[in-house]
């Protein structure tokens, strides 16, 4: 292991309590809210049913975020959970995880981000016969670049496209609501399907599984609402951290359940619920059932606004893991390089592999649900680890400063642990060849890990 060498960066405090809630939710919200509703719909059995599981979604994404809450305020850190893993079961594990993220977990959800915005765009203005992969390039390619500036212009400007998305959602919700009482719902025969991105892996599953059922209906909620654990890697960044970091989970994940409940609302009232299990774009049949071609430009619009936020949030946050990663292991050193606040080799780093992966999902010519695929084992591994990391820091460093400490402990821990348990079963069990790569990248950090053990103990002698 190595600390920081000379050339490295430095990264300071700078972003408020708006900022850090600004960036939260641009995180969460991306394109996933435009798409699950159907598919929550097809297994909740009954329109309240559906509601209460976005509510419930909102409940437990919250009993996670008190758990990061006090690991994220005891231990603020770039590396967020890969700081948190390091200090419970030491450096072995915490470099596979560091590896993980920068080779599967993170790039690879900025490769999926980046195909759901090449989906969207393509309906706007198509660039051939690779239209997606090249607007996911562009959407790489820009937003990395962005971020290298420094941290203050990608602020701004996941400030202002959250603002546009938070309002591009409530002007939906709002045409849903008057259209569901000054007209009757329109039949799916009659409706033209608008083509967007399909979870089409999973549609075909969901299809041959009768309504009711309540576990694969929370698999899809809880996947709307991923991405919140992501305010642990910018909490050495946060200003006043120990108090606004609990402070911005609550805040973030009260107003993305709020929305996510007005949305889905409106879609109930306006399509109701057997239309909605019907629907291949559900928000899109809602705009152009009620305002014609106009409402499906604007709803190819948000969410092509909807992915650009997601994706620059996502880059941001990926660096800093990294980067920590650079300064704890000789062999990546090299991340840990750039100008002040901005770790540009970490970026680039990223930026790359985001890149070979749309390649990979270009290829296969299922480039979301490759990338769903590939991503989501490895990360609920990891994050169930990372909730069990609370018990052991709990146990082996108790004197360390806890501002904030998880309410009912242990009840809320066990049950986040729980939970991320049983979404990695069902990862597991619904992922393809690309869950499989996953798996096969992760194992490939093991060689790498004993090549950087036997450098750092070749320098230290």
């Amino acid at each position: 292991m190595k600390s920081a060498t000379r050339h490295s960066t430095t990264l300071k405090p700078t972003l408020s309590l708006k900022d850090t809630v600004v960036m939260i939710v641009g995180l969460v919200i991306g394109a996933g809210i435009f798409e699950t509703p159907s598919f929550v719909a097809a297994n909740a059995g009954g329109e309240r049913t559906a509601l209460l599981a976005w509510l419930l979604g909102g409940a437990i994404s919250l009993i996670g975020a008190l758990c990061y809450a006090e690991l994220a305020t005891t231990y603020p850190h770039p590396g967020g959970s890969y700081y948190y893993l390091r200090r419970a079961f030491g450096n072995a594990i915490a470099f596979l995880f560091a590896w993980t993220r920068m080779s599967v977990i993170q790039t690879g959800s900025i490769a999926l981000l980046a195909f759901v915005f090449g989906d969207y765009a393509s309906q706007l203005w198509r660039l051939g016969t690779y239209s997606s992969s090249i607007y996911a390039v562009l959407a790489i390619v820009v937003f990395t670049g962005l971020n290298l500036f420094n941290l203050q212009q990608s602020k701004w400007a996941q400030n202002i496209l959250a603002s546009a998305q938070v309002l591009g959602i409530l002007i939906v919700s709002g045409v849903g609501l008057i259209f569901s009482f000054v007209s009757a719902p329109v039949s799916p025969a009659d409706s033209t399907l608008y083509t967007a991105v399909q979870l089409t892996t999973v549609a075909q599953s969901t299809s041959a599984i009768p309504s009711g059922n309540i576990g694969l209906m929370m698999v899809f909620v809880l996947l709307t609402y991923g991405g919140w654990n992501e305010a642990s890697y910018i909490s050495a960044e946060v200003q006043n951290g120990r108090r606004n970091i609990v402070r911005s989970l609550m805040w973030s994940i009260g107003i993305i359940t709020g929305l996510y409940l007005l949305l889905n609302w409106s879609l109930v009232r306006a399509l109701g619920l057997a239309r909605m299990a019907s629907s291949e774009a559900v928000v899109a049949d809602l705009m152009r059932s009620a305002l014609g071609d106009v409402g499906a430009v604007f709803i190819s619009c948000l969410v092509a606004i909807a992915t650009m936020c997601s994706i620059n949030a996502t880059i941001l946050t990926g660096a800093r893991s990294n980067y920590a990663l650079g300064r704890d292991f000789s062999l990546f050193t090299m991340l840990t390089r750039g100008r002040e606040n901005t770790p540009t080799n970490a970026l680039i780093a990223q930026g790359v592999i985001a890149l070979c992966l749309v390649l990979v999902g270009t290829v296969t010519r299922r480039g979301f649900e490759t990338m769903v695929d590939y991503t989501a084992p490895a990360f609920w591994f990891f994050f169930l680890l990372s909730g069990v990391s609370l018990f052991v820091l709990r146990q082996h460093d108790p004197n360390a400063e806890r501002s904030f400490k998880v309410p009912f402990y242990p009840v809320t821990p066990i049950l986040f642990c729980g939970i991320c348990l049983y979404m990695l079963q069902a990862s597991l069990a619904y992922t393809g060849y690309g869950g499989l790569l996953g798996v096969v990248v992760l194992l490939l950090g093991l060689p790498l890990l004993w090549w950087s053990q036997k450098i750092s103990s070749t320098t230290q002698t």
